[in-house]
């Protein structure tokens, strides 16, 4: 049987955060799903900070981030995660309306594990983040903890 994940969810557009939590719900992608709304949120997340310091400890099978949020956008928060020890192994999927291609670049240069661009049809929205999930959050082996 395959264990489904956490997912951790980065997006600061609200109508985009509850089609991308009903997505993966609907296609029972995972077993929960923590939706912050930018990166100060994902980072505090990420390091059992402010709000979530009393979380259970352990990294979300997947980060699926956008790029164009307040406080710390997705490139900032990206380049954090690879610099930290304990997080740089961490799957980052970012799932940005950006098709520019200085985000595609520097997301790469920074390692992020895919970039997917958002459709604009919401059937095709609801099918790319099934996709998505299927393969980061029943698929794919999660890196031992470092």
């Amino acid at each position: 049987m395959i264990e489904i994940k956490t997912i951790l969810l980065a997006e600061d557009n609200p109508l985009d955060r509850e089609l991308t939590i009903e997505a993966l719900y609907e296609h029972n992608l995972a077993n929960q799903v923590i939706s912050v709304k930018d990166g100060v949120e994902t980072m505090e997340y990420l390091n059992c900070e402010g709000q979530f310091k009393n979380r259970a400890k352990g990294n979300p099978a997947v980060l699926l981030l956008d790029i164009k949020m307040p406080r710390m956008d997705g490139i900032e928060v990206l380049e954090a995660i690879r610099r930290n020890d304990k997080l740089k192994a961490l799957p980052v999927v970012m799932l940005t309306a950006s098709r520019e291609e200085p985000d595609l670049k520097k997301c790469y240069e920074l390692g992020v594990n895919a970039y997917v661009v958002k459709p604009v049809d919401f059937k095709e929205f609801m099918e790319a983040v099934k996709h998505i999930g299927i393969f980061w959050a029943m698929l794919n082996e999660q890196p031992p903890t470092l």
